[in-house]
């Protein structure tokens, strides 16, 4: 397993773009629209509600508005891993997100939200491996192709 990121919640993607390039000088590495990664790690979100699966109104300034995030290559073996710790509250059942990858948030012991999602180049390994052209796969993953081989070749 490897640590992948940290996703914040933002109101106003474009504005907060601005303000870490402008203030930190950071660096996008993958602009997805309504999510901005930047090449140190950091990730904004804007309508985390959406991408969580929560009501609006339970994302506030100081709880449920970002989560630790991490891509597992055993996707599978560590769903079965996290069901020998009995105590830990999920936000939901494993979901499938619109571009392929498989998801499972759940809170840590001090109530941070964590997401474990299939690591993406083995996502777009899969898609490849069933006949789809890297075009396809950009379609599908609403990401460029240029954005998908560079993750390929990270």
């Amino acid at each position: 397993m490897k640590y992948i990121c940290t996703v914040i919640s933002v109101a106003d993607i474009h504005a907060a773009r601005k303000f870490y390039e402008d203030v930190f000088g950071l660096e996008v590495f993958q602009d997805y629209g309504r999510n901005v990664a930047f090449t140190c790690g950091l990730a904004l979100q804007q309508d985390f509600d959406w991408l969580i699966h929560a009501p609006k109104n339970s994302i506030t300034k100081k709880s449920n508005n970002m989560e630790l995030c991490f891509e597992e290559q055993d996707f599978d073996g560590f769903l079965d891993k996290l069901k020998t710790y009995p105590n830990i509250t999920y936000l939901g059942d494993v979901i499938e997100h619109s571009w392929g990858q498989r998801v499972i948030r759940f809170y840590d012991l001090d109530g941070h939200i964590i997401e474990v999602g299939e690591d993406m180049k083995m996502v777009i390994q899969r898609f490849l491996a069933s006949g789809m052209t890297m075009e396809d796969v950009s379609v599908k993953m609403d990401a460029s192709v240029e954005d998908l081989t560079k993750l390929l070749r990270s």
